[in-house]
């Protein structure tokens, strides 16, 4: 059995803010979110050329999403891939809140 059959790992690397999909053991993408009271404000995801196609952007966002309902939290996508995400899965319709100019420029701030 090689291991390029293991199943592609999702970790919260809180430290980091954001969430990073391991395929194969190596770091194939990440979506980074910045925490705003009970709000996480998803602003970026990215999953390298080499992993594209297989995927891992769906499961990353999947998981990171799901961690998110059991942490209690909000969602907010100004990342326009969870947007485009969560049009597909009205599952999170619930706990996902508009992207506002107050988030914007919320956001601009917290990232300098």
């Amino acid at each position: 059995m090689s291991q390029s059959s293991a199943p592609p790992v999702v970790r919260h690397a809180d430290a980091k803010h954001r969430y990073e999909i391991l395929a194969d053991g190596v770091r194939a993408g990440l979506t980074v979110y910045r925490d705003r009271g009970d709000q996480r404000v998803f602003f970026h995801t990215e999953i390298d050329d080499a992993f594209a196609g297989r995927g891992l952007a769906s499961q990353l966002v999947q998981e990171a999403l799901t961690d998110v309902r059991q942490s209690g939290r909000r969602i907010v996508p100004v990342c326009p891939y969870v947007a485009k995400f969560l049009k597909r899965h009205e599952e999170f319709a619930d706990i996902t809140d508009p992207v506002t100019p107050e988030v914007l420029k919320w956001l601009e701030l917290e990232l300098g």
